[in-house]
């Protein structure tokens, strides 16, 4: 339980932090200086804590759901196996299937060769969509958080 809330609560800090901050922020330069910024943290964030943290809860929710239905308190697994189903669809899926296209784009682009009407281009056709894809992720994070915390409360 304690990783599964530990990993989860740490990812939607992550997911906010960019949602909040990160994103606002890099969205105020021109478009060589948000391309250049967001591939430098792409790279920066994928290192091996980062992908502990990512995956953990992906085998420690249902885990925790498992154990509470072995305790025999249904109330918990179920809140745990919505919290599962949440972090899977909304963050698991929605960064396989959205956000990381979005990263391969701009990593496989070379952003020094290119010129300002394709640097412009390229930001248009990442920018929203990536940012939305994030906005998913840091609401199924936080609402998955949310559950597993209750799910501590709930007795049989």
């Amino acid at each position: 339980m304690i990783a599964a809330i530990v990993s989860t609560g740490m990812m939607a800090g992550i997911f906010f932090t960019w949602t909040n901050a990160v994103t606002p922020g890099i969205g105020r330069l021109d478009d060589m200086g948000y391309l250049t910024a967001f591939k430098s943290m792409n790279k920066t964030i994928l290192n091996p804590l980062f992908f502990v943290l990512f995956f953990l809860p992906l085998c420690a929710i249902p885990l925790t759901a498992f154990l509470k239905y072995q305790e025999g308190n249904q109330p918990a697994c179920i809140l745990l196996a919505v919290a599962a189903l949440l972090y899977v669809a909304g963050c698991i899926c929605v960064t396989v299937s959205g956000n990381v296209p979005l990263n391969d784009l701009l990593e496989k682009t070379d952003l020094i060769n290119s010129n300002v009407q394709q640097l412009t281009q390229l930001r248009s056709s990442i920018e929203v969509k990536w940012n939305l894809f994030n906005l998913i992720r840091t609401v199924a994070s936080v609402m998955s958080f949310s559950l597993l915390v209750i799910s501590v409360c709930v007795k049989r």
